[in-house]
């Protein structure tokens, strides 16, 4: 069956970030191996240099859906290096610019529930292949016969696959780009949850007497969605909270490209504090600047810091491609995102939960100070805040009706909170005054209506969600 010919048929959409489907439904052997014919077709009309890595982390099936990807990658004449085990995004960014390759394919769903997995292309710069990118290897999905492919071990004795260990090369960038003796120091004090995803083994081998959870192989996650946000969670801050001996912990999703963050008490640390905290520490004692790339749902303080720390920002966007073109094209100190995805200068224009951790370990180890205290001194320059979510579960029909309303104006006010003004670039944002809004956005990866609201605490942003939830349902 030809494209042109194709009916009632499923096509493949890359979103917000990857192809993500569930396992066995749309997520089959077929159709990532249509993705990793049009990702080498793509790949051999861009460059000369027909290479690329392949990777998978934790989930169920991601070494045979790797193997089938390197199969067609080799099937074109690409010389695939396969990782040896499993793998993070960031392992997979970070490998292709010392393989020097000018692509890189894992298998992932990142964050996604267990019965999901997905498909992200990475760039030979070490970060998400841009938007328009992305669109040519969508257009070259063929939905045809699958031509026939020769076996793994029939393209590894040809030379054209060759086994690579991702995690040792992201190990040794590690030891090369941070004060390891200072972090090893820390280490007594430092959880690490790794949600059964792919940086379980980094921080066992780094931090050796760090403490551990979920750090072994489960590849239905005990039936959590690996996302590091709190909900989520919930035994890692009771660890937290009753050992005295632990000031901190990190958490990172099913790919480690993803951050959650706790304090002392086992109190979850979003990511807008974790962008202001990153923005001190690289100014202040790395000697660093440059402009801070934001996503359009983070705090509205980031901008106030900056203006203290003569830093320009910029908004893009919802999803880290948007962030990375800049990343790629101009001199950018930190790119980051609500979700959890920050990127900083001096390592690869991509997310990397592990590595934004350990730059907060070492901030805390240089100064001595603990996380708490380090967000009490931003709050005395910028005032304190909280910024809150719901994900609303709602019928698609619902969604649509609640998206049409925000285009067409249909919101003056939610409950007693007047809206002043209204941005659009992604999703709907309705600034409410006193440095409150509360946003609107569809999700880009899953069936879901994101709400956001921003105010002086927690407490605050929730009576903001509320009335939002009150006025839109």
């Amino acid at each position: 069956m030809s494209n042109t010919q194709k009916t009632n048929m499923y096509t493949i959409k890359f979103g917000t970030d990857g192809w993500r489907e569930i396992i066995a439904d749309n997520y089959t052997v077929e159709n990532v191996i249509r993705v990793a014919h049009a990702t080498a077709t793509w790949l051999k009309e861009s460059s000369s240099n027909h290479t690329c890595t392949v990777g998978y982390d934790c989930r169920f099936g991601g070494k045979m859906f790797a193997e089938n990807t390197a199969r067609v990658l080799a099937s074109h004449g690409v010389k695939v290096y396969l990782s040896s085990g499993f793998c993070s995004t960031p392992m997979i960014s970070l490998a292709n610019t010392k393989l020097n390759t000018y692509a890189g394919v894992i298998i992932t769903a990142s964050h996604n529930p267990p019965s999901y997995n997905g498909y992200k292309i990475k760039a030979n710069y070490g970060g998400p292949v841009i938007p328009s990118e992305i669109e040519k290897v969508e257009n070259l999905i063929s939905y045809s016969e699958l031509p026939k492919i020769e076996s793994l071990e029939t393209y590894i004795n040809s030379g054209l696959i060759e086994y690579s260990d991702f995690e040792a090369i992201y190990l040794k960038q590690i030891e090369e780009k941070f004060d390891t003796s200072k972090l090893k120091a820390y280490a007594p004090h430092f959880g690490y949850d790794a949600m059964y995803g792919a940086g379980q083994n980094v921080i066992k081998k780094l931090l050796p007497e760090a403490s551990l959870l979920h750090c072994d192989y489960n590849p239905g996650f005990n039936g959590t969605a690996p996302e590091p946000i709190l909900k989520n969670l919930l035994e890692f801050s009771e660890m937290l909270k009753n050992n005295d001996q632990l000031l901190c912990g990190l958490a990172t999703d099913g790919d480690a490209d993803r951050i959650g963050f706790f304090d002392s008490k086992g109190r979850f640390v979003d990511s807008h504090h974790l962008i202001l905290l990153l923005m001190q520490y690289l100014t202040k004692y790395k000697g660093l600047n440059g402009k801070i790339i934001k996503s359009f749902s983070v705090s509205s303080k980031i901008d106030k810091l900056a203006s203290i720390l003569g830093l320009e920002t910029i908004t893009t966007k919802i999803g880290f491609k948007y962030i990375c073109e800049y990343m790629i094209t101009d001199d950018v100190l930190i790119g980051a995102e609500e979700s959890g995805g920050i990127a900083v200068k001096g390592h690869i224009p991509e997310r990397d939960g592990i590595w934004m951790g350990l730059l907060i370990l070492e901030y805390m180890a240089l100064t001595g100070k603990s996380i708490e205290t380090l967000i009490d001194e931003t709050y005395a320059q910028i005032g304190a805040f909280a910024v809150e979510r719901y994900d609303l579960h709602i019928e698609e029909a619902q969604k649509q009706a609640i998206i049409k309303n925000c285009q067409e104006n249909a919101y003056a006010s939610f409950g007693s909170y007047k809206v002043e003004r209204v941005e659009n670039m992604d999703g709907f944002k309705f600034h409410l005054g006193n440095e409150e809004w509360v946003m609107i956005r569809p999700s880009g990866t899953e069936p879901v209506l994101r709400v956001y609201a921003e105010s002086k605490d927690s407490e605050s942003a929730y009576k903001i969600l509320d009335a939002c939830k009150a006025a839109i349902l």
